[in-house]
């Protein structure tokens, strides 16, 4: 059982940054990959990015590349969310999960999750 704790969310204007922040307790987190999704009201959950268990590989969806960077600390057991450039289309609920296999971007391939911090990007 892994338990993940986001943080950092909250409300900022557009162009603003905000770094979010998932503590993981549990099993070994190190030999985890480590995914950020989102999911605004009224839509789907989608994928945002991910880190392998080395860091060494990382993925992110085309519409944060270049804006998000998502790193890892694996002797804090931590893994950030660092936003850049935010928009109001951003305005999500966001999510840390952790995947017992490769990187990945799809959500079903995600073991645990945690209960989400929320994000709101004004114009």
């Amino acid at each position: 059982q892994v338990q993940l704790v986001e943080s950092g969310g909250g409300l900022v204007q557009a162009g603003g940054s905000l770094r979010l922040t998932c503590v993981a307790s549990g099993r070994t987190f190190s030999r985890y990959a480590m995914g950020w999704f989102r999911q605004a009201p009224g839509k789907e959950r989608e994928f945002v990015a991910a880190i392998s268990w080395t860091g060494g590989t990382t993925y992110y969806a085309n519409i944060v590349k270049g804006r998000f960077t998502i790193a890892r600390d694996n002797a804090k057991n931590t893994v950030s969310l660092q936003m850049n450039s935010l928009k109001p289309e951003d305005t999500a609920v966001y999510y840390c999960a952790v995947n017992s296999g490769a990187a990945t971007m799809r959500a079903y391939e995600y073991d645990y999750w945690g209960q989400g911090t929320q994000v709101t990007v004004s114009s």
